[in-house]
């Protein structure tokens, strides 16, 4: 373990809660410590200070941002650079579609069933409205909804069914096949960021 601190931007509370209970553990045993930044309500001057000031101090960061409207992902990465400061193209993570096409991406079919939801192949063209659309009428609480699917997450099923969290899984060699092993790529085992 280094004793750099690793800070990862997110836009706001879904991404949040999903990267507290997913993607931090996964990290945590390569850094001092793995804290989220949520940057959505953030004003811009701020968030490029904060990007500078874990630069000057040698930590590492992950800008994470949904890809909305932007037809691809460099177009999104573009507008990252351009809104917040001068950031490197490879610190900049985007989630297709949106935080929830991660979430519903981990629901193994057996799951999604028990829950009441149907099952999806492939997750990769899922936004907001169509996760909202999909919430099954015992939830009264989207969040509870989405608590659910982290209580029951499936990395190996999310790798399956969303690219763009495969990609990224990849990328900082998280949940690795055959994590039992002595995998190199194993978490814990991969590089900083």
């Amino acid at each position: 373990m280094t004793d750099k601190r690793l800070f990862i931007f997110v836009e706001g509370n879904d991404d949040q809660r999903f990267f507290a209970k997913v993607i931090r553990p996964a990290l945590a045993s390569r850094y001092t410590s793995v804290e989220l930044v949520m940057y959505a309500c953030m004003k811009r001057e701020k968030v490029c200070q904060f990007i500078r000031s874990v630069i000057s101090m040698n930590h590492d960061f992950i800008m994470v941002a949904d890809i909305d409207q932007e037809p691809d992902v460099w177009s999104k990465k573009e507008v990252i650079q351009q809104r917040f400061c001068t950031i490197e193209r490879d610190r900049i993570a985007v989630i297709i579609m949106e935080i929830e096409s991660w979430y519903m991406a981990g629901l193994e079919n057996r799951t999604a069933k028990a829950m009441g939801v149907r099952p999806m192949r492939h997750t990769d063209h899922l936004t907001k409205e169509i996760f909202n659309r999909r919430i099954p009428r015992r939830y009264h609480s989207r969040i509870t909804f989405m608590q659910d699917i982290l209580d029951n997450f499936s990395p190996e099923t999310a790798l399956e069914k969303n690219r763009s969290f495969r990609y990224f899984a990849r990328k900082y060699h998280l949940f690795p096949k055959n994590s039992g092993t002595k995998d190199p790529m194993a978490p814990g085992t991969g590089p900083t960021v």
